[in-house]
């Protein structure tokens, strides 16, 4: 699995507005309903429910929210640079300013936890993080993220 399996180039933004974890999710949600045609309102509350289970923040500025959702036949990706970095309560209490959420349908198995598992791993790279954090540029984060190859788990 690559990520350009699961990440539309249009489903790559940078966003500078978000004030709180809930404001990203509708940036989150907005996002999928212009790249995926989902409804942007049962993104918002998939995502918010998960996250109830626990924060999705991983630590190093990354955040990784993911839901199950009807609706949906692959899982699908969608990712966001922040401007300004937002608390997530992440495991770490560093504020986020990546955000890579996932998508998968709801009687999927072992493909949401694969693809979840690559993002973690692609964005474990520190080296990758900086140039991410450096290119202001939707078309430019999608090469870099597309071309990345994951850390060796």
């Amino acid at each position: 699995m690559a990520l350009s399996s699961i990440l539309k180039p249009e489903a790559v933004k940078v966003f500078s507005a978000a004030s709180s974890k809930k404001r990203l999710f509708q940036e989150i949600g907005d996002v999928a309903s212009g790249a995926y045609q989902l409804d942007p309102q049962d993104t918002v509350e998939a995502l918010l429910e998960r996250e109830s289970l626990g924060p999705t923040g991983v630590g190093h500025g990354v955040a990784l929210p993911h839901a199950r959702m009807p609706g949906i036949d692959a899982v699908i990706g969608i990712f966001l640079m922040l401007e300004k970095p937002i608390d997530f309560g992440a495991v770490d209490r560093q504020p986020v300013d990546i955000a890579f959420a996932l998508f998968a349908p709801e009687e999927s198995g072992v493909e949401h936890l694969k693809a979840l598992a690559l993002v973690s791993r692609t964005l474990r790279d520190p080296a990758l993080c900086i140039k991410l954090r450096a290119n202001p540029d939707a078309a430019t984060l999608y090469t870099l993220l597309t071309e990345a190859q994951p850390v060796a788990a």
